[in-house]
């Protein structure tokens, strides 16, 4: 059989969709995955399945903010550089350690940063504010410490549970887990956490005329960028990238490329979804799957393929076919399967950061679809600025290097003069 006489009927296929109509469709496909018990330090980036209640106080005891002297406030009432309060040292504690001594009335105990407070004392007295750094003793047990600041009962000590309370709800499940809930995770003993899976994403490049990165480049070839560029906007959201090499546009490697990439959970192509002769991946959809939509009011990325796959078990395995230009593939990863692997790792937000910037070019829209133009934004004076990184085409893949940001052109506006606002949606926020 013939390409032509397989071409994908575009009579029969389903219209143009908007850029909400599409999301919402492929959103309402997928779901959030199953929980995975996991190493603490390898959950960063990865959403909660479970509460954390403190299993106890933190601190579990009153301890020292500073090195210098455990005392009581009593005793330095009237404490100063003049006339320093004298107390005797009768004790030690470093941190990790226990002291014996009690700090009675006119004594204090030598005292390390995190070391436990001793018994009658109740605040610490920082070196800097004694005479220790002005004398050489080898032990300062059984001498007398000059103090040369009254401070307030309290002052440089840590209570018990003023950080966690003992049976306190800490992190709640949904949070999406930063470097600092690892670090309280690790503060109440936890060495594994339950999280929601990271989706693993097969990635499938199709087209007679690409090569893999290493190979000699003959007339007529490419490299496949786009296989290296999605691998890297699938970690870059979290998900775990599986590239599963380059099919030819032909109908029947495609779909054996297909079948073996449908033990991953989201299935993504680049190229074939046109409506040339030898854009297979279409008719393989149509043939072996569903296909809900197969063109976009946007641009870049008008043609775009989505539907799903069916395994022997019933089991459904989404699929999102983008297009073969680098930079099409890139816009509608951002705004279609971005969002669609968040969802699928419990994340709520599945948005980039939103700004409104003063356009410092003119955009034409010709043909009435969304543009998302490569702009690089600036501040200057409390306002941001969106400069056009250089000519739009969808091959230039550079335009996407140059940008920190996409402007975001309604279909509705003809077209953006300089001094106009644009909405644009964030690539890169430390950037500006």
């Amino acid at each position: 059989m013939s390409r032509k006489e397989i071409r994908f009927d575009v009579k029969t296929s389903p219209g143009m969709v908007s850029v909400e109509e599409a999301l919402s469709m492929v959103l309402s496909v997928v779901n959030e995955l199953g929980c995975q018990s996991k190493p603490v330090l390898k959950c960063l980036g990865q959403v909660l399945a479970e509460n954390i209640v403190a299993p106890f106080d933190i601190p579990p005891f009153d301890n020292s903010a500073m090195d210098g002297y455990a005392v009581r406030a009593d005793d330095i009432v009237s404490a100063t550089s003049e006339t320093p309060a004298l107390l005797r040292v009768i004790g030690e504690v470093s941190a990790g350690g226990l002291s014996q001594a009690q700090v009675k009335p006119g004594t204090a105990v030598r005292i390390m940063t995190g070391a436990p407070l001793p018994e009658g004392a109740d605040t610490v007295v920082p070196f800097e504010y004694t005479n220790e750094l002005s004398r050489e003793v080898g032990s300062w047990i059984g001498e007398e410490i000059g103090i040369f600041a009254s401070l307030s009962p309290g002052a440089n000590v840590r209570r018990a549970g003023e950080d966690m309370r003992r049976g306190e709800l800490v992190i709640q499940r949904g949070t999406l887990l930063r470097p600092a809930h690892i670090g309280v995770l690790a503060s109440i003993g936890r060495r594994t956490v339950t999280v929601i899976r990271r989706p693993v994403v097969g990635i499938l490049a199709t087209g007679n005329e690409l090569l893999a990165p290493g190979r000699a480049l003959s007339r007529g070839k490419i490299y496949n960028s786009n296989s290296y560029s999605l691998a890297s906007q699938v970690m870059e959201c979290g998900g775990i990238p599986k590239l599963l090499g380059i099919a030819l546009d032909e109908t029947e490697q495609l779909s054996k490329a297909v079948r073996a990439g449908l033990e991953c959970d989201l299935l993504i192509t680049s190229g074939g979804v046109s409506v040339g002769d030898y854009d297979a991946v279409k008719r393989v959809l149509a043939a072996e799957g569903e296909i809900s939509f197969w063109t976009v009011r946007m641009k870049p990325g008008k043609p775009l393929a989505f539907g799903i796959f069916r395994r022997r078990d019933g089991s459904v395995v989404p699929h999102l076919g983008l297009p073969g230009n680098p930079v099409s593939s890139m816009i509608t990863f951002e705004v279609f399967a971005r969002p669609a692997i968040l969802k699928m790792m419990g994340a709520t937000n599945l948005a980039r950061p939103r700004i409104v910037a003063v356009m410092e070019d003119t955009l034409v829209n010709k043909d009435h679809r969304r543009i998302f133009a490569r702009v690089m934004v600036n501040k200057q004076g409390g306002k941001y600025f969106a400069k056009l990184t250089g000519p739009q085409g969808s091959g230039i893949l550079t335009s996407m290097v140059k940008a920190n940001g996409l402007a975001v052109i309604p279909e509705t506006a003809e077209r953006v003069e300089p001094g106009d606002n644009v909405e644009v949606i964030m690539l890169a926020e430390d950037s500006i």
